[in-house]
C-alpha cells in the first residue's frame, strides 16, 4: 500500500485533481472541504469525504490520525476579493492554516505540502523565483505568506517535514465558472459562451502565465512523496508562454469563433502589472515539463463548460469594504 494523505479542499478544483491523481496511484485519501468554493461533485469515487471547515479541527482531527502526508489546497483564492474582503480572506486562509497545522501536528502527521500562491511575491521582479524575498501587497498574498512562516516556523519545532509548492494561475476542467471574483478564463468563456464580451480590469496589458492542472499536479505529488525534498519552495507552473490578459482574451474568442470587443473598467486596486514565475527549479528538482499549450488548456475548459452549461454568476460573498474604490462589477453584479 502506498500510504495514506489527506487533502483540505478535495472538492475545489486543485485539490480534486489532485486527489485522482494519488488514488490512481494506490494511496489512501481522504479530505475535507466546507464547499464554499468547491462542489461535491468534484469529489473523486474513492475519497473518505467529509463536509468540514478547516477552522473546525475537531470536525476532522480523527481523519488525519495515521495520515502521511497533508496537502493543504483550501482557501478561498480571491486575491482581488482580498483587498475588500480582508476578514473573510484570512479566514479561510491563515486561520485555517494554523488550524490544520495544529491537527497536523498534534496527530504525528510526517510531511506537510502547503499550496501558496505566487501573490507571496508581489511587484517583484518576473520571472519572480524561489530566490526572491516574498513582498505580498495584499492580504491574500499576505495571508498565504503568514501560512508560510507558520508552517516553517511549526514544522521545525515539531519535527514535522515540509515542503511549499507556489502554483501560479492554474486552469482546466472543474474550475469554477460562476465566480464573479476569480479565474478570469473561467469567467471570459462563460461570459462569450453567453453571447457577452468579456470584462477587462485596466487596458489588459497584465501579464501573466497560465498553467494547465494536469501538468502542476505530478509535481505537487511529488514535494508531498519524495523523500530527498523537503523544506523547499517551488514554483509550478510554465514559463513558456507570457501573455496579456487582452491577449488571453483574444485566444478565447478564436477558439469560439466570437467576435471580440472587450469592455474594459477600471483597474482593481493592488493588481500587479507583471506576474509569471520561473520554472527552472520544478524543471532541475521535480522533473516538471510543459505538455500543454495554452490554446489546449483553453480548448479542455471550454469543452467542459459547454457540457456543464449555463450558470448564473453566484454574488455569495460579502464584500466587507465597499466604498469607491470597490469594482463595480461587483458591487453592480456587471459580470
Amino acid at each position: 500500500m502506498a500510504g495514506r494523505v489527506f487533502i483540505t479542499g478535495v472538492a475545489g478544483f486543485l485539490g480534486s485533481h489532485l486527489a485522482e491523481a494519488l488514488l490512481m496511484r494506490g494511496f489512501r485519501v481522504s479530505g475535507i472541504d466546507n464547499l464554499l468554493g468547491g462542489c461535491i461533485d468534484n469529489v473523486p469515487q474513492g475519497v473518505d469525504f467529509r463536509v468540514a471547515d478547516c477552522n473546525d479541527r475537531s470536525a476532522y482531527s480523527d481523519m488525519v490520525a495515521g495520515t502521511d502526508v497533508v496537502f493543504h489546497c483550501a482557501a478561498l483564492a480571491h486575491e482581488g476579493l482580498s483587498v475588500f474582503s480582508p476578514h473573510l480572506i484570512n479566514t479561510h486562509g491563515s486561520n485555517a492554516s494554523a488550524a490544520v497545522l495544529s491537527a497536523a501536528i498534534s496527530k504525528g502527521v510526517k510531511r506537510f505540502v502547503f499550496c501558496s500562491s505566487m501573490a507571496r511575491y508581489g511587484a517583484n521582479p518576473v520571472p519572480f523565483s524561489e530566490e526572491q524575498e516574498p513582498h505580498p501587497l495584499d492580504p491574500y498574498g499576505i495571508s498565504k505568506y503568514a501560512s508560510e512562516l507558520m508552517l516553517r516556523a511549526l514544522s521545525r519545532e515539531h519535527g514535522m517535514e515540509f515542503n511549499i509548492a507556489v502554483p501560479h494561475n492554474v486552469i482546466g476542467p472543474r474550475q469554477r465558472y460562476d465566480d464573479p471574483y476569480r479565474n478570469v478564463a473561467s469567467i471570459m468563456i462563460s461570459r462569450m459562451l453567453a453571447g457577452r464580451q468579456p470584462i477587462i480590469y485596466g487596458d489588459g496589458s497584465q501579464t501573466r502565465c497560465f498553467s494547465f492542472v494536469a501538468d502542476v499536479v505530478p509535481s505537487l505529488i511529488l514535494l508531498g512523496i519524495d523523500p530527498n525534498i523537503r523544506g523547499e519552495v517551488v514554483n509550478l507552473g510554465p514559463d513558456e508562454q507570457v501573455v496579456t490578459i487582452y491577449e488571453l482574451a483574444r485566444a478565447i474568442a478564436a477558439l469560439l469563433g466570437f467576435e471580440l470587443d472587450p469592455i474594459f473598467v477600471t483597474r482593481r486596486p493592488l493588481e500587479v502589472k507583471a506576474a509569471y514565475c520561473s520554472s527552472a527549479k520544478a524543471r532541475s528538482l521535480l522533473g516538471y515539463r510543459t505538455t500543454y499549450t495554452l490554446d489546449q488548456g483553453l480548448r479542455e475548459m471550454i469543452a467542459w463548460i459547454r457540457g456543464k452549461g449555463a450558470r448564473t454568476f453566484r454574488y455569495s460573498y460579502e464584500i466587507e469594504i465597499s466604498n469607491s474604490k470597490t469594482p463595480k462589477t461587483w458591487t453592480e453584479q456587471l459580470i
